[in-house]
């Protein structure tokens, strides 16, 4: 049974990955196409940092997954906060609140902001598309803070007061800094979310504003670029770096709580 098991995540992970070696494969083609590898180079890579306007879209959909993610984050860690210290009989409902944006699926969030945009007459930009990953970013933050919430020892919150601790100070010096790896693992959760994201930025981006997965979307239907192959590449090896990164700081934060 085990060895089955061991058989079947395998290829599990040749089924996720291979089509993504594939695509970094073909990043390096000399070809111009994915038909057959004619050779090794780096001319696409050369090409997609001369883009400009894709270096351009490049910057500003790491700045919107970095700045909704912190926004986010925040608001979603005060709000798990709140969700637990609320009384018993209204957190399953506030929950349940907060997960219609998960389970949702994202053509329809992303058209229901639309219709909201429009119906106030918010025109459609950077603006429009934080504000929406913003939104869907709360719910994964709430999501990974809360066990944390639930894990705390209550008696430590007491303890605080009774040393005279304020409201304010016992978030700063007892709360906060025991869920920092919930809230490390809800920031990193959300700045990936929103850096992959497509469905709902494709419906609240307007004019003069673009994401990477927009982009790729609309080049892609003009035809295969081995540019995006190498934009691929570069981003997917960023978010192993991404992965690695949020790794040691868990490691760290165990080692400091241990």
């Amino acid at each position: 049974m085990k060895k089955f098991a061991n058989i079947y995540l395998i290829f599990v992970f040749v089924l996720l990955y291979a089509p993504i070696f594939y695509l970094i494969f073909y990043s390096f083609n000399k070809g111009g196409d994915m038909n057959g590898f004619t050779g090794f180079t780096l001319e696409h890579y050369q090409t997609m940092i001369s883009d400009s306007r894709l270096m351009l879209i490049l910057a500003q959909t790491f700045f919107l997954a970095f700045l909704s993610s912190l926004i986010a984050t925040v608001i979603g860690t005060f709000g798990a906060i709140f969700i637990h210290e609320s009384k018993k009989r209204y957190q399953n409902s506030m929950l349940s609140t907060n997960n219609i944006l998960m389970v949702a699926p994202d053509v329809m969030i992303g058209a229901s902001f639309l219709i909201l945009f429009t119906t106030i007459k918010f025109q459609l930009g950077f603006a429009t598309v934080l504000l929406s990953h913003i939104a869907f970013s709360i719910p994964i933050v709430v999501l990974m803070v809360l066990p944390r919430l639930k894990e705390m020892n209550q008696d430590m919150i007491n303890a605080a007061y009774d040393l005279g601790a304020s409201r304010s100070q016992m978030l700063k010096e007892v709360m906060l800094p025991y869920l920092t790896p919930g809230i490390i693992a809800g920031y990193f959760m959300a700045f990936t979310y929103s850096l992959d994201d497509f469905a709902v930025t494709f419906f609240v981006t307007g004019n003069g504003f673009s994401t990477l997965s927009v982009e790729i979307y609309s080049r892609a239907r003009q035809g295969i670029s081995l540019d995006i192959n190498a934009l691929s590449t570069l981003v997917f090896f960023f978010s192993i770096l991404l992965v690695i990164g949020y790794y040691f700081i868990s490691q760290d934060r165990e080692a400091k709580d241990a």
